[in-house]
C-alpha cells in the first residue's frame, strides 16, 4: 500500500504545481494522472433462481459468465475483487424439507461456494412481516456452521417497518454472536430497509426474479480521496469534480458490462456507484481531507451529502444503494475514529439522513440484549421508511467483550477497534 500512497502523493503535487490555474481536476502532463487511480470492482454479482435438483449446473453456468466478465473488466484495467452469486430467498427452496435436511442443503451450497471461489448469498429469511420466523431460526444455525453463506432479512418496505422481522433479526444476531465458532457469523448477515432487488453489495443483495441477470459494484473510495484532497472545504468544486471522476470509471465499467451481456446472454441490470471503502482505501480518510478535521467533526455530514449527490448524478444505469457506505470495521480510519469515540451510533444514523449507509459492521459489546439490538435495528428501519431510502444494518456483538475492550476478529477484511459503551 505504501507504493500506492507514494504515487498518489506525486499525483497531488503535480496537480497543484501544474494545474493550479483553472481549478482543473487533473494534471495535463501525465496520462495516468488524467485517468486517476482506477478503483477496483468490488463485486460482479449474478442472480440465479436455483432448484434443489440442478443447482450445481446452474451455478456452473453462472460462474462461466462471471469469470468471462471478470476477465473482460481486468483487460480494461479494473481489478476485480470478487465474483458473487445470489439465489432467490432460501425459504423457497428449503420448503418441505426437515430442519436437518434444510441445513444439509445449505451446507452443500456453502461447500460448493468455497470450492469454486465465489461469494454466495442465499437471500432474505423474511421479506414480509407475515413470513414464518422459523426461517430466521434455521438461518441462525446455518450461519454458525458455514463460512461462505451470506443472507439477510427485510425489516422495512413500502408497507412500513416490519416489527416481527426486526425482533426475529435481533434474536438471530444475539444467537449467532454467541454460537458462531469464528465469531464472524454476524458479519455475513444484514437487515435491509427500503432496498430494492439486484443490489450487488452483500449481505443485503437479493432477488425474486427469473435469474440470469447481473450487476456490478465498485470500490471507489480512492476516487473520492483524490478529489477531496484537492477540493478541501470547497463544496461546489468537490461536487463537480467528483461527478466527473466517478462518471469516468462508472461509464467505462458499464460499457464493458453491456458487452459482457451481449456475449453471454445474461441481462445487465445496472451498476451501484457507491464508493465502497476497504481498510486502507478509506472513505473516512477521504472525508477528513475535505473537512480538515477528524471524521465525526463538523463538516462530516456535508461531505457525506456531497458524495451522495455526486453518486446519484453519475450517468449510468444505477441500482442498489447508490449513495455512501460507512462500514466501521471495514474502513481503517472509521475503525480508528470509532475506537476514539469520535463517531457513534447516533452520528452514523444522522449521516444516514443524507446518504445510503445505515449501521454497517458496527462492533458492539457482547452483553448487548435482544431488546437493545431490536431497538437499534428498529431505528434504522424507521429512518429508512421516513426518508424513503435504502438503509442496512450489520451489527457485530463480540461475545465476552465489554465496552472499553478491543475486538479481536481474525479476518482480512476487518480492522479491530475498541468497543463503545451502549447509549
Amino acid at each position: 500500500m505504501r507504493d500506492v500512497l507514494t504515487r498518489r502523493g506525486f499525483f497531488h503535487f503535480c496537480l497543484v504545481a501544474v494545474c493550479a490555474a483553472a481549478g482543473a481536476p487533473t494534471c495535463v502532463g501525465n496520462p495516468r494522472a488524467r485517468e486517476g487511480l482506477k478503483p477496483k470492482v468490488r463485486a460482479i454479482t449474478a442472480f440465479v433462481r436455483i432448484d434443489r435438483a440442478s443447482y450445481a449446473t446452474q451455478f456452473a453456468d453462472a460462474l462461466k459468465a462471471l469469470r468471462a466478465a471478470k476477465a473482460s473488466l481486468e483487460r480494461g484495467g479494473y481489478e476485480v475483487q470478487s465474483i458473487r452469486i445470489v439465489t432467490q430467498p432460501f425459504p423457497e427452496y428449503t420448503k418441505g424439507l426437515a430442519r436437518q435436511q434444510a441445513l444439509a442443503l445449505l451446507k452443500e451450497l456453502d461447500q460448493l461456494a468455497a470450492k469454486e471461489s465465489f461469494a454466495l448469498n442465499i437471500g432474505p429469511a423474511m421479506m414480509r412481516d407475515t413470513d414464518d420466523p422459523a426461517a430466521m431460526d434455521l438461518l441462525a444455525e446455518a450461519l454458525c456452521t458455514t463460512r461462505e453463506l451470506n443472507a439477510s432479512a427485510v425489516v422495512a418496505g413500502d408497507d412500513g417497518v416490519h416489527w416481527n422481522a426486526v425482533r426475529a433479526a435481533a434474536r438471530l444476531v444475539k444467537y449467532v454472536s454467541e454460537h458462531s465458532p469464528n465469531a464472524l457469523g454476524t458479519f455475513n448477515f444484514a437487515t435491509t430497509a427500503m432496498l430494492g432487488p439486484y443490489a450487488p453489495f452483500y449481505p443485503g443483495a437479493y432477488h425474486t426474479g427469473p435469474g440470469r441477470q447481473f450487476t456490478i459494484g465498485l470500490q471507489s473510495a480512492n476516487v473520492v480521496d483524490e478529489v477531496f484532497a484537492t477540493t478541501a472545504n470547497n463544496p461546489a468544486a468537490a461536487t463537480t469534480q467528483l461527478i466527473a471522476a466517478l462518471s469516468r470509471h462508472a461509464q467505462a465499467v458499464e460499457r464493458t458490462a453491456m458487452q459482457i451481456a451481449r456475449e453471454t446472454g445474461w441481462t445487465y441490470l445496472g451498476l451501484d456507484p457507491t464508493p465502497a471503502p476497504l481498510k486502507d482505501v478509506s472513505i473516512g480518510a477521504a472525508i477528513e481531507k475535505f473537512t480538515g478535521t477528524h471524521f465525526g467533526g463538523s463538516g462530516t455530514l456535508t461531505a457525506a451529502s456531497i458524495i451522495t449527490a455526486a453518486v446519484k448524478a453519475v450517468p449510468v444505469k444505477q441500482i442498489g444503494y447508490s449513495g455512501l457506505m460507512l462500514p466501521v470495521m471495514e474502513d481503517g480510519r472509521l475503525a480508528q475514529r470509532w475506537g476514539e469515540g469520535s463517531v457513534t451510533l447516533d452520528a452514523l444514523l444522522a449521516y444516514s439522513a443524507v446518504c445510503a449507509t445505515g449501521l454497517d459492521t458496527v462492533p458492539l459489546p457482547g452483553d448487548i440484549t435482544e431488546d437493545q439490538l431490536a431497538r437499534i435495528l428498529g431505528d434504522v428501519a424507521s429512518l429508512a421508511v421516513k426518508w424513503r431510502k435504502p438503509l442496512a444494518a450489520r451489527l457485530l456483538p463480540v461475545a465476552g467483550k465489554k465496552a472499553g475492550e478491543r475486538t479481536d476478529f481474525d479476518d482480512p477484511f476487518l480492522v479491530n477497534t475498541t468497543l463503545q459503551r451502549l447509549p
